[in-house]
């Protein structure tokens, strides 16, 4: 490597530093707040202020994850179980020993008491060695009962004569340690914000196992849809059918000009519950999935939809058609519920796929379906049993996706849905 790669990687490393230190004390109020409410979950209000704090200190490892795979140019894995929106004891009790969450905190106790210590060393040396290269001019102004201290008292120009040196001992020590330090730091944040291999594998199965009741539920759920379907609208409209056509049989044996009007009862009513059963299939798997891909599915919804509706597609890659499918119910979902109940007057569908090089035991790499929905509505939204959300969840989860839904009273609300596109 060359004079200017060299000082290339030891700033970078220097900016690095810097940033960790000052996060560093970010980390120790963040420290210093898990140990308040660790000591009041004797009382309810310490149990209340789990799920937030674990919220903010997985946004807080977030960042670190982003920051240390900057800086190394491989990303930390970050994988979580979800938590819960109205958490009972025993929802609380998991989140909080959670092995994700046990990881997270250990992370966060060491770059509390490692960073600062690093950002102080950062700024001694500098100043060591501007002291050092400074001593020779003043230190017969000081008085001779208080020397200048640096490595040693400088009582004499003998003694003042070699703090040049000092000073070029202080920058080479800084050339040489910086970039180690930088590394340990973002070793550290890698060896513990990303699971270990048997906890990985462990977090796995249980996810699998609950993707595995969820697309359970959900293919229920969807039989109980298509039934109810088939029987409240279609089926009737056939059976009605048949009686127009017994009527006309009738009319034909006693009153024929009778038949005609009955007849094109009968063909207007066997139209509808053709359109019905179409209707049916294209929500089974919608075809157009197959003819214009997502995209162009997506600009179906969003040109259908009943609230002005911006579709932005960013770096989008075929996915598999299942993936695809589900990504298309959410998007359609999305935009109903925004229409019920949102009151909305616009509403930004976006909708990308982010390709993510996981730094775990074995280095994968991942592609996510990332989906956003944006609407300026009056907020609020609840997910409750039975509702859209719901209804969202179950199917993202089925896919081992996560849903994400932000929405204060007053608005906006932001939908949130990450599918994974396979490893």
């Amino acid at each position: 490597m060359d004079r200017n790669g060299r000082l290339a990687v030891r700033r970078r490393a220097l900016g690095f530093l810097a940033v960790e230190s000052v996060a560093g004390l970010v980390s120790l109020g963040l420290f210093v707040v898990g140990i308040v409410i660790a000591s009041l979950l004797i009382l309810i209000v310490g149990w209340l202020a789990v799920p937030v704090y674990v919220r903010v200190l997985r946004w807080w490892a977030g960042r670190a994850r982003i920051r240390a795979g900057r800086f190394t140019g491989t990303a930390i894995a970050g994988r979580y179980p979800p938590i819960p929106q109205r958490p009972g004891f025993d929802d609380l009790l998991r989140l909080l020993t959670a092995p994700s969450t046990r990881r997270d905190f250990a992370w966060l106790a060491s770059h509390a008491l490692v960073l600062p210590v690093a950002g102080m060393f950062l700024v001694a040396l500098p100043v060591g060695a501007l002291n050092s290269l400074a001593i020779p001019f003043y230190w017969w102004m000081l008085p001779a009962d208080e020397p200048v201290s640096s490595i040693y008292p400088v009582t004499s120009w003998w003694g003042a004569a070699p703090m040049p040196l000092v000073a070029i001992g202080y920058v080479a020590l800084g050339w040489w340690s910086i970039p180690l330090i930088a590394r340990g730091a973002a070793a550290l944040a890698a060896r513990l914000l990303a699971p270990r291999r048997e906890v990985e594998l462990s977090e796995r199965v249980s996810a699998l196992t609950a993707s595995r009741a969820a697309a359970l539920d959900a293919h229920a759920a969807e039989l109980r849809r298509i039934e109810r379907d088939l029987h409240d609208g279609a089926q009737n409209r056939l059976v009605a059918v048949v009686m127009m056509l017994g009527l006309a049989e009738r009319s034909l044996r006693v009153a024929p000009e009778q038949a005609l009007p009955q007849l094109l009862r009968a063909q207007d009513a066997a139209s509808d519950a053709l359109s019905e059963l179409r209707t049916l299939v294209h929500d089974i798997y919608p075809p157009v999935l197959d003819e214009l891909g997502l995209d162009g599915a997506a600009s179906a919804l969003a040109g259908r939809s009943p609230v002005p509706c911006v579709l932005d597609v960013e770096r989008l890659r075929r996915a598999p058609a299942a993936v695809e499918a589900a990504a298309y119910f959410v998007v359609a979902e999305a935009l109903t519920n925004v229409a019920k109940h949102s009151g909305a007057e616009h509403v930004r569908v976006t909708i990308a796929t982010r390709d993510d090089t996981i730094a775990t035991r074995d280095g994968d790499q991942a592609a996510w379906l990332v989906i956003d929905v944006l609407d300026d509505g009056i907020g609020g939204a609840v997910e409750t049993a039975g509702s859209g959300l719901a209804g969202i969840r179950r199917r993202v989860s089925a896919f081992e996706g996560s849903l994400t839904v932000d929405s204060p009273p007053g608005g906006p609300t932001r939908l949130e849905v990450e599918l994974p596109c396979g490893f």
